[in-house]
């Protein structure tokens, strides 16, 4: 994408001109969804009021609803599901249809100030590529997934099954699911991809796991930049 000179955001120009980039329709209270979602809230204390915010693989669009509402932030999704798309746009959330996989070429170099990847890395192949592909779009991400260490997880694999829990909520055969991986997993990563770790909350039932967090805790959230 080329630069503007305009003074449209980067986004916005963005969802302007892509084809599949669909907006507007009722707001919604986000009270609810931060009940049920306290990697919501985790989340959304990273982020400035009136910042703009990209999420990949942003499924119904109830974080960028809640982040509009809570903050004010200019806020575009993308998602690759018909399903999804349709309702972002029902909440009122900018929404381009994508899949990850392709990379994010559309969105210029550090475009948005943050970039987040809402429990989506396990269900993407390319799992460095869309990493450094977020990086180079956002000036900040975060990065939240379920943590296969968890120990019922473990204790399942121990006997003889895949896990299904809360933060795994599927059976083996039906799961999105593409790429299982711990908190240690992820951290050895990090660095690897040019991944600088700012801030961390581990979560179990929606309360902070403050020791033994990759045995006790079942969804991991980040704050990362580049290094």
């Amino acid at each position: 994408m080329t630069a503007a000179t305009s003074t449209t955001p980067p986004a916005a120009r963005a969802a302007h001109e892509h084809p599949h980039a669909y907006a507007t329709g009722p707001a919604t209270a986000s009270s609810d969804i931060l009940a049920q979602r306290p990697d919501f809230r985790a989340i959304a204390r990273w982020i400035e009021p009136r910042a703009s915010v990209l999420d990949l693989g942003c499924g119904d669009g109830s974080l960028l609803r809640v982040l509009q509402d809570e903050l004010d932030v200019q806020a575009y999704g993308v998602e690759i599901r018909d399903e999804g798309v349709l309702a972002c746009a029902r909440k009122g959330v900018h929404v381009i249809q994508q899949d990850l996989e392709g990379g994010l070429a559309l969105f210029e170099d550090k475009s948005f100030d943050t970039v987040i990847l809402s429990q989506t890395l396990q269900t993407v192949h390319n799992t460095a590529h869309v990493l450094r592909e977020t990086l180079r779009v956002g000036r900040e991400c975060v990065v939240s997934f379920p943590n296969f260490g968890y120990w019922p997880h473990r204790l399942a694999v121990f006997k003889g099954r895949m896990p299904v829990s809360e933060s795994l909520p599927y059976e083996w055969y039906d799961t999105p699911n593409v790429r299982v991986l711990t908190i240690r997993d992820f951290e050895a990563l990090a660095p690897k991809v040019g991944l600088r770790i700012l801030d961390r909350v581990v979560l179990h039932e929606g309360q902070p796991v403050t020791w033994g967090a990759n045995w006790r805790g079942s969804l991991a959230v980040y704050r990362v930049c580049g290094v």
